[in-house]
């Protein structure tokens, strides 16, 4: 039987960013350091395939610092901790590694700055994410308010509208966060940004190529975690760009079939913690159905790498 042609087009950039590859390093450094069990607080990336994987090799995830042995040591998560985690740990003399992405760690920087300098922070994220939770804790309870959407804008009650300051979670929608943004600089005009947007470079990337894909194909998937918020960002991002279908999937048996019916196209992408063999699986799965013509949707190259923090790097 003639399989009925399917022309696949494929994001560039995709999955994988340079924190998650950071963070997933340090736990597997960790192990062959320290032995098994390393613990990590809270998943070291939103992916249950890569966290299911780590277990494997003698990760043990836990949601708090109490969870963990004194004698073992103890990773915190790419999403950042608040202050208070890291100081807790070294007061019960425990040794820790913090896998915060370094591009979060440069909003903590810019929130403890401003605090410095009088301004009270006001905070673009979603109520409860890791990420917002641990920026939120670097700096004194009352200190950074947080807004979800622009309509929270108009109900936020600051200490002095003229002393104030903003920054965002890493993995917002870019267009979502530009309303924000906008309501605030008019509601507030002495407001101060950040010197370079806060929104990461792998979210921004990710959706501009998603924009551009959605232009050649009304069918999206985006390979990602539920709990993943740059996953569910490109999903957005794809319904607002015109596809008529975008879903986010975590494996390639999680592919509605039958809502795909009579497609002679399909656009994949793949959040910022799904690793390449999550994509290859779904790319594989529409293989097997179609005879697929795969092209590739390129709006940048990605080349970032950050370091391992040095006490995974020093042998002794």
């Amino acid at each position: 039987m003639t399989k009925p042609a399917l022309t696949l087009y494929l994001a560039a950039p995709r999955g994988f960013c340079a924190g998650v590859d950071r963070a997933i390093k340090i736990v597997e450094m960790a192990i062959v350091k320290w032995g098994a069990p390393v613990y990590v607080r809270h998943e070291i990336v939103h992916n249950k395939f890569v966290v299911d994987g780590l277990r494997e090799k003698g990760a043990v995830f836990v949601e708090e610092l109490d969870d963990c042995p004194l004698d073992r040591p103890v990773i915190f998560s790419a999403h950042g901790v608040p202050k208070a985690v890291p100081a807790e740990a070294a007061r019960r003399e425990m040794i820790y590694v913090d896998a915060t992405c370094p591009l979060v760690s440069k909003v903590h920087i810019e929130a403890e700055r401003h605090h410095q300098n009088g301004l009270q922070m006001v905070m673009i994220g979603h109520q409860g994410h890791p990420e917002t939770v641990g920026t939120m804790g670097q700096l004194p309870k009352g200190e950074v308010l947080l807004v979800e959407t622009a309509a929270d804008v108009a109900r936020l009650a600051p200490r002095d509208p003229d002393r104030l300051a903003f920054i965002t979670q890493t993995t917002l929608s870019v267009d979502d966060t530009a309303e924000v943004v906008a309501a605030l600089q008019d509601r507030f005009p002495n407001i101060v940004g950040p010197h370079k947007e806060d929104i990461c470079y792998a979210t921004t990337n990710r959706q501009e190529a998603v924009k551009a894909m959605a232009a050649k194909t009304p069918a999206m998937l985006v390979i990602g975690a539920p709990n993943s918020s740059n996953s569910k960002r490109l999903v957005e991002v794809g319904t607002r760009a015109g596809c008529t279908y975008s879903q986010l999937v975590q494996r390639a048996h999680d592919i509605d079939w039958r809502a795909l019916d009579g497609i002679t196209s399909i656009g994949i992408t793949a959040g910022a913690s799904a690793p390449d063999v999550l994509i290859t699986e779904v790319v594989d799965a529409f293989r097997a159905r179609y005879d697929v013509t795969v092209e590739h949707v390129e709006t940048a190259v990605e080349n970032v790498e950050f370091k391992v923090p040095r006490v995974l790097r020093d042998p002794a």
